[in-house]
């Protein structure tokens, strides 16, 4: 098994913490967004992962290295592929040609799921979907009576189906999947001026690849700084019984911590109340303050704080008082 990763675009909506980093290393609940995919994608397979394809921009040597690490957390071998000009999600996928072929996980590198991801592998294909009230910005799905996927819409204006794309898919033969984008390129082929992997999948239908709808049971949104921190908020749930969240080495002197929080290697935390719902980054300090529902991350020094619904990069040093901020990574605030 191959998990293919798109994750070229920068993540206007969540500056400005991804002016630095690339969206999907963003921490949520202590690990980048695209290692809990990566994890719980290939925890749910019986079939080893043996390669984990990245597909980026031009993010430089250290998220290629924090990449790399992603892949080996797993056992699995690293590739990467840079998509240097947005042509869609479709020509993002075909960037790591050399990596489709046999059997695919898709999985764009935008948001995080609580699904049931085991399968049968001899199926042609299975497209994740889940059921939203406004369908006109996602790319959606019609199924017939046994849950097999009849058409692919790409952000119909009007009514199609409420079965949203949300942006995971299971391939039988990754070469066909590659095989069919290079030709929706070679005659270009494009949807809205781009070339949808949504096409591709059309094109499969019709010769005959049979494409079931699965099922998400959660869909937990990383788009901007209020989405991120509920997301944060579900994943403290839900990992709170799975995950050690508390590092051992953490330093804590006359400090609270209300759970489920997440309190990285070597953190300082003095004179403070910390939770519940706060991701604290590895070798972070906080002194004399009161912080809830807040992402914050590595090597960062808070002083005389209370923030909530709050996000501080790597590398911060925050000196103030009651605030709801978004600030990123090396930066000082003082009030």
């Amino acid at each position: 098994m191959k998990i293919i990763i798109p994750m070229a675009g920068r993540g206007s909506r969540l500056r400005p913490h991804t002016l630095t980093i690339p969206k999907p290393l963003i921490p949520v609940a202590g690990k980048p967004i695209v290692q809990r995919i990566v994890e719980d994608l290939s925890a749910a397979l019986d079939e080893k992962v043996e390669e984990v394809a990245f597909i980026i921009g031009d993010f430089g040597a250290e998220a290629e290295r924090q990449l790399q690490k992603v892949a080996e957390s797993i056992g699995a071998k690293c590739s990467i592929y840079y998509q240097d000009t947005p042509l869609g999600p479709g020509h993002a996928v075909l960037c790591a040609k050399p990596s489709l072929s046999g059997h695919c996980l898709v999985a764009f590198a935008d948001t995080l799921f609580k699904a049931n991801f085991t399968f049968d592998p001899r199926e042609d294909g299975i497209i994740w979907v889940q059921k939203v009230e406004d369908p006109s910005s996602f790319g959606v799905v019609k199924v017939n009576e046994v849950n097999i996927i009849t058409d692919f819409v790409e952000k119909s204006p009007t009514f199609v189906s409420d079965l949203a794309i949300v942006g995971i898919y299971y391939f039988n033969d990754g070469a066909r999947l590659r095989d069919t984008l290079q030709k929706m390129v070679d005659d270009d082929i494009t949807d809205k001026g781009e070339y949808q992997l949504t096409s591709a999948l059309e094109i499969l239908k019709e010769s005959g690849v049979k494409f079931r709808a699965g099922r998400i049971e959660e869909w937990l949104d990383c788009g901007n700084k209020d989405n991120v921190l509920a997301t944060n908020q579900r994943i403290l749930e839900l990992k709170a019984h799975s995950e050690t969240l508390v590092a051992s080495n953490i330093t804590k002197q006359n400090a609270v911590i209300i759970p489920p929080c997440y309190i990285g290697e070597g953190a300082v935390i003095s004179n403070s109340v910390i939770g519940p719902y706060v991701s604290l980054g590895n070798n972070s300090t906080v002194e004399d303050s009161v912080i809830s529902n807040s992402v914050i991350q590595n090597n960062t020094k808070i002083h005389h704080a209370n923030l909530s619904n709050s996000m501080l990069g790597n590398e911060v040093e925050y000196h103030g008082e009651k605030s709801e901020i978004s600030i990123g990574d090396f930066s000082e605030y003082r009030f």
